[in-house]
C-alpha cells in the first residue's frame, strides 16, 4: 500500500546535472513514486542566480537561500549537485542535522572529508549516498559497497574521466596535437573553459581515493593518490605506443599489496596492449575494471559524464535513499575496518617504457645498460635508431619499482651520452 503524504527533496544546485534531476523528478513523477512506496515532491531549488529561467521548475521553489532550505526540518533528502569544498560541506552536515539523509555527486568534497561526513550521518542515523560522485550513470559505487561486500577486492583499474579520454583518442585516432584535440573537447563541452581539473588528473584523483576507499575497506584521502596529468603527452609517445601494440590511457588504479599489508591508489597516463578492454574505450566514456578473489575479473563501462546520465545515478540514490526513510533503515556507512596503510608510489611496481635522445656512435647501449643493472632494473626490449651523431634510444623494463626507475633516470641523466629524455610513460594492463 503506497503512503500518500510525499517525502520531500531539497535540490541544492540546478545546474547541468540539478536541472535533469529536477527533470526526471517530474516528468517520472508515478514511476518513481510506484518505486518508492511513496510519492517524492520537490520542495525546494537552491540557486546563485534566482533570475534565471529553469524550464519544468516552479519558480516558488527557488530561493539563494541554501542554508534555510536544508534547515526546515521538513526535508527528508538533500540533493547536493553544487560541488566544491563549500558551502557544500557546511550544507551537508547541517542537512544530517535537521534530519534529513543526503544524496551527493560531490567527489572532491568526499575524497578529501568523506570520513567526516560519513560520521555526522552516523551520528544523526541518516544515509550518505554518493553513486553519481564516480563514472557518471556506471553503477560502480553500489556493487563495490554492496555486491562485493562479501568479496576480497584486490584491484580497481579504469578509465574515470571522460573529457581526458576524449583528448587522448582523438590524438590517437587522428594524429592531433594534444592543444588541438584540448581544443576540439572545449568545442563540443566535453572540456571546461578551465580544463586544469581533468587534464591535471584533479578530477581522477579524487575519484581514485573514494573507489580505493570502499575497495579496501580503508580510509583514502585525496592527498593519498598520487597525480600526473596528461599535458606532456605528444604525438611521438603515441608513435612509440602503437610500434609496441599500445596505446595510451589516463588511467586510476588502486591496488592491494601482494602481501595484503597496504595498499596505493595512483592516476597517471600509461601504455595498455591494444588487446586489453581498456584500450577500446573511446571518445567520453568511462570504463572500469574490478578484480576479486571470488568475482574475479568485472568490467563497468558506459557514459561518465553529462547532466542525464550523472542525474540517473542520483535518481537511484534516491529512491533508495527514500526506500530507507519509509523502512525507518540506513543503508551501508562508511567501512574503514581494515585501516590498511597507504604506500607511496615509490613503492608501486610496474613496467616503464622510456625514450632517450643519445649520441650515436659505439658503446652507448652498453652505458645505458649499465646504469639499468646497477640500479636493479631489468630490461625487456631495447630499440636504437639514429643517424648523424644523434640517436633515439627507446628502453622498455620489466617490471621495477617507481624508486628504483627514478634513481635509474637520474643517473642516466648524468652520463655524457645522453642528451635528454624524451619521455617516461607506465606500461600497464597486462
Amino acid at each position: 500500500m503506497m503512503r500518500t503524504r510525499p517525502l520531500k527533496v531539497a535540490l541544492l544546485g540546478c545546474g547541468v546535472v540539478g536541472s535533469e534531476v529536477a527533470r526526471i523528478m517530474t516528468t517520472h513523477a508515478d514511476d518513481l513514486a510506484a518505486r518508492i512506496g511513496a510519492p517524492v515532491e520537490l520542495a525546494g531549488v537552491a540557486v546563485r542566480r534566482p533570475s534565471r529561467v529553469r524550464e519544468g521548475i516552479d519558480p516558488a521553489l527557488v530561493t539563494t537561500d541554501a542554508t534555510a532550505l536544508v534547515k526546515r526540518g521538513d526535508i527528508d533528502v538533500v540533493v547536493e549537485v553544487i560541488g566544491g569544498i563549500e558551502p557544500a560541506r557546511t550544507l551537508i552536515t547541517t542537512a544530517f542535522e535537521h534530519g534529513a539523509s543526503v544524496v551527493s555527486a560531490n567527489k572532491a568534497l568526499l575524497a578529501q572529508d568523506g570520513a567526516a561526513l560519513h560520521a555526522a550521518a552516523d551520528e544523526h542515523g541518516k544515509d550518505l549516498y554518493y553513486e553519481a560522485a564516480v563514472a557518471g550513470a556506471i553503477p560502480l559505487i553500489r556493487p563495490l559497497r554492496e555486491s562485493l561486500a562479501g568479496d576480497k577486492v584486490n584491484r580497481v583499474l579504469g578509465i574515470v574521466n571522460g573529457t581526458t579520454n576524449f583528448i587522448l583518442d582523438k590524438m590517437d585516432s587522428t594524429g592531433a596535437g594534444y592543444q588541438e584535440a584540448l581544443d576540439e573537447a572545449t568545442a563540443l563541452g566535453y572540456a571546461e573553459a578551465d580544463p586544469t581539473a581533468d587534464v591535471e588528473a584533479f578530477d581522477a584523483a579524487a575519484k581514485a581515493a573514494i573507489l580505493a576507499g570502499i575497495a579496501f575497506h580503508t580510509r583514502v584521502r585525496l592527498d593519498d593518490v598520487y597525480r600526473e596529468g596528461m599535458t606532456e603527452v605528444t604525438s611521438a609517445d603515441f608513435a612509440s605506443a602503437r610500434q609496441m601494440g599500445c596505446t595510451i590511457k589516463l588511467l586510476a588504479i588502486c591496488e592491494r599489496a601482494a602481501d595484503g599489508g597496504s595498499v596505493t591508489a595512483r592516476v597517471h597516463p600509461a601504455m595498455i596492449p591494444l588487446s586489453h578492454p581498456l584500450a577500446s574505450v573511446r571518445g567520453a566514456y568511462n570504463a572500469v575494471f574490478v578484480e576479486s578473489d571470488a568475482a574475479g575479473q568485472l568490467m563497468f563501462y558506459g557514459p561518465g559524464a553529462g547532466g542525464a546520465p550523472t542525474a540517473s545515478a542520483v535518481l537511484g540514490d534516491l529512491v533508495a535513499v527514500c526506500r530507507n526513510r519509509l523502512s525507518g533503515a540506513t543503508g551501508p556507512g562508511e567501512s574503514a575496518y581494515a585501516a590498511l596503510p597507504v604506500s607511496p608510489m615509490g613503492d608501486v611496481v610496474t613496467r616503464y617504457h622510456i625514450s632517450l635522445d643519445v649520441a650515436d656512435k659505439p658503446g652507448v647501449l652498453a652505458q645505458v645498460a649499465t646504469v639499468f643493472a646497477e640500479h636493479g632494473v631489468s630490461i625487456d626490449t631495447v630499440r636504437q635508431q639514429g643517424k648523424d651523431g644523434e640517436a633515439s634510444l627507446v628502453v622498455v623494463t620489466h617490471r621495477a619499482s617507481d624508486a628504483s626507475l627514478t634513481g635509474t633516470v637520474e643517473a642516466l641523466r648524468k652520463l655524457d651520452t645522453v642528451r635528454g629524455v624524451a619521455s617516461i610513460m607506465r606500461v600497464e594492463g597486462e
